[in-house]
C-alpha cells in the first residue's frame, strides 16, 4: 500500500507541474473555472504515463476484467497506459477507443478494438477528468451498445463537480485517483 501511496505522490507532483493551471478558464462543458486540467500533457510523458499505466492497473487487478476503454482523444494515452502495464504485470487488459462521431467509412463504427472482446466483457471505461460527466456517460453507452459490460469509471482526477453523482444515478461506479484537494495535497 505504501508503494501505491508513493506512486500517487510521484503522479500528483508530476499533475501539478505539467497539467494544473490556475486562471480563468471555460472548460469543455461550458463552465467557467479558476482552473485548468490538462492531464494529456502528463499522459503523454514517460513517466507520467508509467505513474498512470500503474496505479490504473492496481486499482483494476482485482477486478478480473478483459479490457479497458474511453472516449478518444483524452483517453487514449490512458489505455494504451493500462493495456502495457497490465500485461508486462501479468494481468493483461485489452483496449478500446470510442470515438466523437462513427466512421464514415469502411464499418461505419464508433468502437475501435471490439475483435479483442467477446459480447458480456466486462470492462472499465478511463477518463482524465470529470466535471459533467457528460463525455464519459457518452463512451459508457456507446461500449455498452457495443455489448460490453461497464464495471466501473476510472478517472484521474474528479473536480467534484457534480459529474461522479450524475454517473452513480445513471448506476455506475466511479473510482478517482484525485480530487482537487487530494491532488493539491498529495504534490505540494
Amino acid at each position: 500500500m505504501d508503494d501505491m501511496l508513493s506512486l500517487k505522490k510521484k503522479l500528483a507532483k508530476l499533475l501539478l507541474e505539467r497539467s494544473y493551471k490556475e486562471g480563468h478558464f471555460t472548460l469543455a462543458s461550458g463552465r467557467t473555472s479558476d482552473y485548468y486540467f490538462d492531464c494529456r500533457v502528463t499522459a503523454l510523458s514517460a513517466e507520467g504515463s508509467w505513474l498512470i499505466g500503474r496505479l490504473f492497473c492496481a486499482l483494476l487487478a482485482p477486478k478480473n476484467l478483459a479490457g479497458v476503454g474511453g472516449m478518444t482523444m483524452g483517453a487514449d494515452p490512458l489505455v494504451t497506459a493500462t493495456t502495457v502495464l497490465s500485461h508486462e504485470m501479468g494481468t493483461p487488459l485489452h483496449g478500446l477507443l470510442v470515438r466523437k462521431k462513427a466512421k464514415d467509412h469502411g464499418t461505419g463504427q464508433y468502437v475501435e478494438g471490439l475483435a479483442n472482446f467477446k459480447k458480456g466483457d466486462r470492462i472499465a471505461v478511463l477518463e482524465d477528468v470529470i466535471t459533467t460527466g457528460g463525455s464519459v456517460c457518452t463512451a459508457c453507452e456507446r461500449l455498452a451498445d457495443a455489448g460490453l459490460v461497464i464495471d466501473s469509471i476510472c478517472v484521474i482526477l474528479d473536480r467534484e463537480e457534480g459529474g461522479r453523482a450524475a454517473l452513480e444515478a445513471k448506476g455506475y461506479t466511479v473510482n478517482a485517483l484525485f480530487t482537487r484537494n487530494e491532488l493539491l495535497a498529495l504534490g505540494r
